[in-house]
């Protein structure tokens, strides 16, 4: 009932603000902080578009799942609503399961290298599946959110650290599998509720970009940040499809286009704040461990890419393939 007044209230709100407009005017929704890079390229995405369209199209970003949880906006952009939504490939999984390597443990060395997988007619095949099954336009799926690493009362230097430590994941599959093959208990929480969950001992540790980690305060309860960069993670923008392909052509374009842009200014904003997100964390009193035994959390790791049934045959060595090249 709770999560069904939150969309219902949602959906008025949208309503109320398209009724009056003559212009396009779409609600762009994160659950993360207005303080964190991501919220920073979804102004700069916005800003962007209204100056090309001539002032044509509106974005408004609601921060901190002011339109609800994740799943809940999901099923707003499933209605058909005005709504762009920032997605990650372990959601869009749900619709096209190869989506899911995408997000797979370990599999980029170099962050920029995710634009061969971008370029191939594998992630097109990927894209034309999610629209087919979960009508769902992606925009862009290049922008980088960080690399991910852990917070904990201790420091995580190889999987045997992480032995009987409680960590916060996402319900998403292969965050799931990697953190129970990292060594960790997976325990499930919307990321509106890790900061308490780390103060009251519900999980012991959690894992996010540097950015999330020092946004949502997670330093206040635990002291030290162990850099695993065990997932690369992209995200991206997704639309109704059936929504879009009713806009004029010119709009379409230039909603796919300028989303492409601000993904690329992301990922420099994500690469270029690492040093600065360090500094912060340390000044708040947090040791930060760089020494961490990579290879053997790739190796723990390695055998998650055969826990997908549902996978097409080959799928991660044709990605390593692509990345390879």
């Amino acid at each position: 009932m709770e999560r069904f007044l939150r969309s219902m209230t949602a959906l008025m709100m949208l309503i109320s603000t398209s009724v009056f407009s003559a212009d396009y005017e779409l609600k762009l929704a994160h659950v993360t902080s207005n303080q964190e890079p991501l919220h920073q390229a979804l102004e700069y995405y916005a800003a962007n578009v209204e100056k090309r369209s001539g002032g044509k199209i509106k974005i408004t970003i609601h921060p901190n799942g002011e339109l609800g949880t994740n799943l809940e906006v999901y099923e707003q952009v499933k209605l058909g609503l005005p709504v762009i939504q920032t997605a990650d490939p372990g959601y869009l999984s749900d619709y096209a399961p190869d989506f899911g390597v995408l997000n797979g443990p370990y599999l980029l060395e170099d962050p920029k290298d995710f634009k061969k997988l971008l370029d191939s007619s594998l992630y097109q095949s990927m894209k034309n599946t999610v629209k087919k099954n979960g009508n769902f336009e992606v925009l862009a799926m290049n922008w980088l959110f960080g690399e991910r690493h852990i917070i904990s009362n201790k420091a995580i230097l190889s999987p045997s650290d992480l032995k009987g430590v409680s960590m916060r994941v996402p319900p998403n599959v292969m965050w799931i599998e990697t953190v129970k093959a990292m060594g960790a208990r997976a325990t499930q929480l919307a990321w509106s509720e890790v900061y308490t969950g780390l103060s009251s001992g519900v999980v012991d540790a959690a894992e996010a970009p540097l950015g999330s980690l020092y946004a949502a305060k997670l330093y206040e309860s635990k002291k030290h940040v162990s850099l695993t960069s065990h997932f690369k993670a992209f995200i991206g923008l997704v639309i109704n499809a059936d929504y879009f392909a009713n806009l004029p052509q010119d709009i379409q374009t230039i909603l796919a286009e300028e989303a492409i842009k601000a993904g690329d200014y992301m990922t420099e904003l994500s690469i270029g704040t690492t040093e600065t997100l360090l500094d912060k964390l340390r000044s708040e009193g947090v040791t930060v461990h760089k020494n961490v035994d990579a290879k053997a959390f790739q190796k723990a790791t390695a055998p998650v890419y055969g826990k997908f049934p549902k996978w097409s045959e080959g799928l991660h060595a044709k990605v390593r393939e692509i990345l390879d090249n």
